[in-house]
């Protein structure tokens, strides 16, 4: 590693131990997993993957609506506190360590809440979210729209200032998702600015 730089990674296991401490991050999440379960019929008989779990604020909300939740994340930190998190919370959860080895499944139901933009080829990853779908299987993806690369300050880890909905729509479309819905799930709020927040539904045909 040159120049002493962190990898994404390495800066998100520094930051797991103080994660939820900031309010607007846990409200964020709560608004998202409600956006989620607005659009969407979950249920006991449903898997579900989180992408870029994190610390598991929208994981954890989420698993009591559905049959089994499997938590994925590069930070191990991330999924070390997620998972004394769920053991805390009597909530079975599976977890997985993403990298050269895929994404487990196949899934009844993706998430993903503030990940896509740390992705650097996130068309290709929708791809991979669909070869992970059962038929009929359901995506519900949260991120930025469009911002002007404040929200985050240092942009290092960071692949997109946020996406256009119309790109989001096309490169869905292309991996093969069908009913495709894109919709404000929130409005975020960071240093006195607001940031608007879609949440992208869709079903693999």
């Amino acid at each position: 590693m040159g120049g002493g730089s962190m990898t994404d990674t390495e800066r998100f296991d520094q930051a797991a131990s103080t994660w939820d401490l900031e309010e607007r991050r846990v409200a964020l999440a709560a608004a998202v997993t409600t956006a989620i379960t607005a659009r969407l019929n979950l249920s006991k008989e449903q898997s579900v993957l989180d992408f870029g779990c994190g610390t598991g604020l929208v994981t954890l909300a989420l698993a009591p609506l559905v049959g089994t939740v499997t938590g994925a994340d590069t930070s191990l930190n991330m999924l070390k506190i997620l998972k004394e998190k769920a053991e805390a919370l009597r909530i079975p959860l599976r977890l997985l360590p993403l990298g050269p080895g895929g994404l487990g499944g196949p899934y009844d139901l993706i998430v993903s809440s503030m990940t896509l933009h740390h992705v650097e080829d996130a068309q290709d990853l929708f791809h991979q979210f669909s070869r992970h779908l059962h038929p009929g299987g359901q995506i519900a993806l949260a991120d930025l729209d469009t911002e002007d690369g404040l929200f985050h300050g240092d942009m290092a880890g960071v692949h997109h200032r946020g996406f256009s909905r119309e790109v989001i729509q096309a490169w869905l479309a292309a991996a093969g998702f069908q009913e495709i819905l894109l919709q404000t799930a929130t409005l975020t709020h960071k240093d006195g600015r607001e940031y608007s927040v879609f949440l992208a539904t869709a079903r693999k045909s």
